[in-house]
């Protein structure tokens, strides 16, 4: 039965079972993700095969990084075609080539900064890169900052405190740049994705998000900027509806475009997520989206057994035109098409 979520320019059809790996390849929960030019795809997870790459329609070509990664917890792929690895387990980020030499590392694996400090690193969680190919590094768990480097590692500038006011974090969690050089950080805990020039004044900031996790810009001016909101953990709202888990579509402004997830059916069936933790877009307009499932569940299911077989990432594979696909009509309003 196909499954459909989304709306208008953005429609997807979900791919089930679109990772084939060998056997005595095993992948864990995908905590990040990303796209190379070729379409192939990066899976950074939480396994014993911590990356493992796949090329566009899914088959295997790769793995690298065992004995190196702790705990995987961001992906960036920059315009050279290096990888930016970032482990916030050991409290590293490692830039590698797309085949796993290790080019640069920053900080000392295993060996955080003071909590809350505002020294990188404690618990970094993700990357970017500036149009100049300096780089932006968000940390993360232990700390409320962002970092800025050039190209060749020289510590620029950082910014941030904790809090809740403007240019402060509650757990920047992700970090993205555009092409005219605005940094987008995702405030997970403020509930907001804040937007900074490149010297880290605060300019603006987009709103009505539940602790906004994963975070993707597209190409171009007036990029559109995909989300994943993770759901309540708290006893209080953790069965409240609406507040995600859930994949948000927006403008750079923050209108709407589309929403899909946290439907009543369940978060082990098709389209369904538990913590949409990291996106990738590939050439095509396919949306991959990196889940922390067995991470989250306990949080969202105190007291329930772990199921088995539950979601580690999904392909959601863009329809340029609903109409135009006999598969997805009519299947709206049972398998969840909305906006």
């Amino acid at each position: 039965m196909t499954t459909i979520l989304g709306s208008g320019d953005f429609t997807y059809k979900v791919e089930e079972q679109w990772v084939k790996l060998p056997p005595g390849i095993v992948m864990g929960d995908v905590a990040a993700l990303a796209v190379d030019r070729r379409d192939r795809v990066y899976l950074f997870n939480r396994g014993p095969n911590p990356m493992i790459v796949v090329d566009g329609e899914g088959a295997f070509l790769d793995t690298w990084g065992q004995g190196v990664f702790s705990n995987p917890h961001g992906l960036h792929i920059g315009p050279d075609d290096t990888i930016f690895c970032t482990d916030d387990g050991d409290h590293t980020v490692r830039k590698c080539t797309l085949d796993g030499k290790i080019l640069l590392t920053l900080g000392t694996p295993n060996r955080p900064a003071p909590y809350m400090s505002g020294q990188p690193y404690h618990r970094c969680t993700h990357t970017a890169v500036s149009p100049e190919n300096d780089f932006y590094v968000s940390d993360g768990y232990g700390n409320a900052r962002v970092h800025k480097y050039s190209p060749q590692g020289k510590p620029i500038l950082s910014w941030g405190a904790p809090g809740i006011d403007a240019g402060q974090f509650n757990f920047p969690h992700n970090i993205c740049c555009d092409v005219d050089g605005w940094v987008y950080v995702a405030d997970r805990e403020n509930h907001r994705i804040q937007v900074f020039d490149g010297n880290g004044r605060y300019e603006t900031q987009i709103n009505n998000l539940h602790r906004p996790s994963a975070l993707l810009l597209g190409s171009g001016k007036c990029p559109i900027c995909y989300v994943g909101e993770i759901g309540p953990y708290m006893n209080v709202n953790r069965k409240n509806p609406n507040l995600g888990p859930r994949v948000s579509i927006t403008t750079n402004d923050g209108k709407l475009l589309a929403r899909f997830g946290n439907l009543p059916t369940g978060p082990r069936n098709p389209g369904q997520f538990l913590s949409p933790h990291s996106l990738a877009v590939d050439s095509k307009g396919n949306l991959y989206i990196g889940e922390v499932s067995t991470r989250a569940w306990p949080s969202l299911f105190p007291g329930e057994p772990l199921p088995d077989n539950l979601h580690r990432m999904h392909r959601l594979t863009k329809i340029p035109d609903p109409a135009l696909d006999k598969s997805a009509a009519g299947k709206a309003g049972a398998e969840g098409l909305f906006a």
